[in-house]
């Protein structure tokens, strides 16, 4: 017997976590009835009925139900770090309100970890989504999985982790966080469970391509050192290729009095590539620094307007 705790965050899913709820509570009155389970959900300032839904719920099941309410929109992850600090179970399952994944899955990773599995992932195989939804998250997680070679081809968000696990997440006190990479950088035991993502019914996603971009770059930045390596090849190579090219028009001037080229153009692409380059090499080191900045100036990972337990 164990304690399962359900980490849900929510921002606009009014009209889904009702359903939510009820989809799992009756998993554990039929499937799980040797174990017990509680709700933390964190209200990720949600500008429409979603916290209302929440206090209607409580009221209606008020001893398994926590309601932790930020003081606005944090972002996905850090209402999954907000939340981590108020589980009690002894497995905490981390989800979506918007019932694109199969609850009755859950009966399985509760059994996987019964196993002694302390990192139970379902990696989405397929999805009902867009073609447009479909194409920019391969592209993606196929970028992030040259970092991160154990990340799944199609991410994860569904997830259940041991207590130890979560003992360790809590740790963590770094801003920008890719939670994905900061899971499989524990290195505790991972098993894999493959789903069909259904397509979404009620409310629209709020994962929007600015956030994407976003968490793309956390990913990178603070799971590898692939950019800073990039950048120190690109300058070798560059660097190669214009000793080389010096020397041919040394060599042109002294010994064959001419030079290799006439006109501006090649002098134009040579200063349009390395001056791109250069650029390039900026934009990164200054994401480094900003984080950097972001990390002195101590500031809360999020705000907690309220707690309804």
């Amino acid at each position: 017997m164990g304690k399962i705790s359900f980490l849900i965050p929510v921002y606009r899913n009014e009209g889904s976590i009702k359903l939510t709820y009820d989809k799992i509570a009756e998993l554990f009155s039929t499937k799980l009835t040797q174990h017990t389970f509680e709700f933390v959900f964190v209200d990720d300032g949600s500008d429409d009925h979603s916290l209302d839904e929440l206090l209607e719920l409580k009221k209606k099941n008020n001893e398994n139900i926590k309601i932790l309410s930020l003081s606005r929109n944090f972002g996905q992850t850090t209402a999954c770090i907000a939340g981590l600090k108020e589980v009690i179970g002894d497995a905490i399952v981390i989800m979506s309100a918007d019932l694109q994944e199969p609850i009755e899955l859950i009966s399985q990773m509760i059994c996987e970890w019964e196993k002694g599995n302390e990192i139970i992932i379902c990696k989405r195989e397929n999805r009902e989504d867009n073609l447009f939804v479909t194409l920019t998250s391969k592209f993606f997680y196929g970028l992030i999985r040259l970092a991160n070679r154990k990340m799944p081809k199609g991410g994860f968000d569904f997830y259940l982790l041991d207590k130890l696990a979560i003992e360790e997440l809590n740790k963590f006190e770094e801003k920008n966080r890719f939670f994905q990479g900061d899971i499989l950088w524990l290195g505790f035991g991972i098993k894999f469970l493959s789903y069909h993502r259904q397509k979404r019914t009620i409310g629209k996603s709020q994962w929007t391509i600015s956030k994407k971009i976003k968490y793309f770059i956390d990913g990178v930045l603070n799971t590898s050192y692939i950019p800073i390596r990039m950048m120190s090849l690109l300058g070798m190579g560059t660097s190669l290729i214009g000793f080389i090219y010096a020397v041919l028009i040394t060599y042109g001037r002294l010994f064959l009095k001419s030079s290799p080229f006439q006109g501006w153009a090649p002098i134009m692409v040579l200063i349009l590539i390395i001056g791109g380059l250069i650029m390039l090499m900026l934009g990164i080191i200054g994401e480094y620094i900003w984080r950097i900045y972001d990390e002195v100036r101590k500031r809360p990972n999020y705000i907690v307007k309220k707690k309804y337990f």
